[in-house]
């Protein structure tokens, strides 16, 4: 399998570094909101690796972090907050925001079918590693402390601009570089912040009641899940500079190793060619999109894409994707669940058309995953499957073509074929069931009953409205 190393620029030959083991290690969410169709992108892209790897028989240990505190609203060194900005808008505490988006999170990536990571560290939860990451740092001359500030010498690791490309001297200070008091360098970034009274989540340390920086946080947990030198580091394109960057200087600064071998990044989802994003405005929460298109036909989106592809955003490509997810679970539903249970085999024709479906699929998925030519060669044994059931259906050629359908598709790409196609039409036609039922209670004075309905809705996520003339709304939250 040839993966494509943003480290080197160029698709290099897969091997990791203790066969059968791979480390890898995937930049969480921060969990401040609910995840938008970005997300779903960047996550749907990474499930397919591991969910490969894994069909390849490596021992893959998944590590996905969750960040709870330390990134800021600039990405760098300026601003607030992001989880406790959230949690004075909401009037909730800061570990209530990060509970509550992470289950948000975790929620929408069960529903696309992303599998739950090996294990997913929260910041929060490894100050200690951070802070002993930070003494190893000053230890080995690549950072200094000054008024309770940390800061990393960008200027002490030759290697800084090796992933994003840039020159020292073209990092000037600007719109992703903060000009803090103290800092020797305006290059410079915070390993640790100082807190004030009036900030919520801080942590005693050597330098005093502070934070970590957001970049300090997946070096010192990818080193402590997975090791010194990791497989592969996947993340966002987004997040080459200044974030995986600053991993690299933190991480070999402290080591003197290659943090990771390979590093991959996904591109972004746009919106009429724009980046779509919360702090742009011009994002759609996935939970809202749910309601509209079931999460398989979400997933079987994204991956009709190239994860180095932008994605743009439209009702047309959903609808498209809905389409070609009906012609699978069709496909499916027509094949159904027949196990071979004599030592016959396929015909002759089913069993050409499968091996030459096998052989364009992991061509295409062993070519830097391309699920949209993995896609295509699914698509033409669906075609061609159809066309021999028509002429000569046999329990045999059923059988042969409902595993490797479940095998490619299912296993590998994690789609859901059993009918996922009608869910969320189904979910809007139930809230408007729903929401004309409490407004007949209502109606007829059963007000308790209307209650009752209204708090058992709003545990589950959703929300009922009265409206005027006697009649109710029940939506989302």
């Amino acid at each position: 399998m040839k993966l494509y190393n943003s480290l080197t620029r160029q698709k290099e030959e897969f091997e990791p570094r203790s066969k059968p083991y791979v480390g890898v290690y995937v930049c969480g969410p921060t969990v401040y909101s609910h995840s938008h169709l970005g997300h779903g992108k960047s996550y749907v892209s990474f499930d397919v690796l591991i969910r490969y790897l894994r069909y390849l028989e490596y021992n893959v240990r998944y590590i996905q972090n969750i960040t709870d505190v330390g990134h800021l609203t600039d990405d760098a060194d300026a601003g607030e907050d992001k989880i406790e900005k959230q949690a004075r808008l909401e009037k909730l505490e800061p570990m209530q925001i990060a509970e509550k988006y992470t289950k948000s999170y975790f929620d929408d990536m069960d529903a696309l079918g992303v599998l739950r990571p090996d294990v997913s560290p929260r910041a929060s939860g490894h100050i200690p590693e951070q802070i002993e990451l930070i003494k190893v740092l000053i230890e080995n001359g690549h950072a200094y402390e000054v008024n309770g500030y940390v800061y990393y010498s960008v200027s002490s690791f030759p290697g800084y601009g090796k992933l994003s490309g840039r020159k020292l001297d073209e990092l000037v200070p600007g719109a992703r570089v903060s000009i803090d008091l103290g800092k020797r360098d305006p290059k410079d970034f915070a390993l640790w912040k100082k807190a004030g009274d009036d900030h919520i989540l801080k942590w005693n340390s050597p330098w005093g009641w502070g934070y970590p920086g957001w970049h300090l946080e997946c070096s010192a947990m990818a080193m402590r899940y997975i090791g010194e030198t990791l497989d592969i580091h996947w993340g966002g394109l987004d997040n080459i500079f200044p974030h995986h960057e600053s991993e690299i200087a933190q991480s070999e600064g402290a080591t003197g190793k290659l943090f990771a071998r390979f590093w991959l990044h996904n591109n972004m989802v746009t919106v009429d060619g724009q980046k779509m994003g919360k702090s742009l405005g011009n994002y759609t929460y996935l939970r809202d999109i749910f309601e509209k298109y079931h999460p398989m036909v979400v997933r079987l989106y994204i991956l009709r894409s190239h994860y180095r592809s932008p994605l743009d955003f439209s009702d047309m490509g959903l609808d498209s994707a809905k389409s070609a997810l009906e012609r699978l679970t069709a496909f499916k539903s027509r094949l159904g669940q027949h196990p071979l249970e004599t030592d016959v085999e396929p015909s002759l024709e089913i069993a050409s058309l499968i091996e030459s479906a096998k052989v364009a699929f992991f061509e295409f998925m062993n070519d830097d995953l391309n699920t949209p030519g993995a896609l295509a060669s699914i698509f033409e044994l669906v075609r061609a499957g159809n066309g021999i059931l028509d002429r000569s259906d046999t329990p045999e050629d059923r059988a042969a073509l409902a595993f490797i359908l479940d095998e490619l598709a299912g296993s590998i790409l994690g789609l859901d074929m059993t009918g996922g196609n009608s869910s969320a039409a189904d979910t809007a036609v139930l809230c408007e069931i729903l929401a004309e039922t409490r407004g007949i209670l209502r109606e007829n004075g059963m007000f308790e009953a209307a209650d009752r309905m209204r708090d058992s809705l709003e545990e589950i996520g959703y929300v009922a409205r009265d409206l005027p003339g006697g009649k109710s709304e029940i939506t989302r939250k």
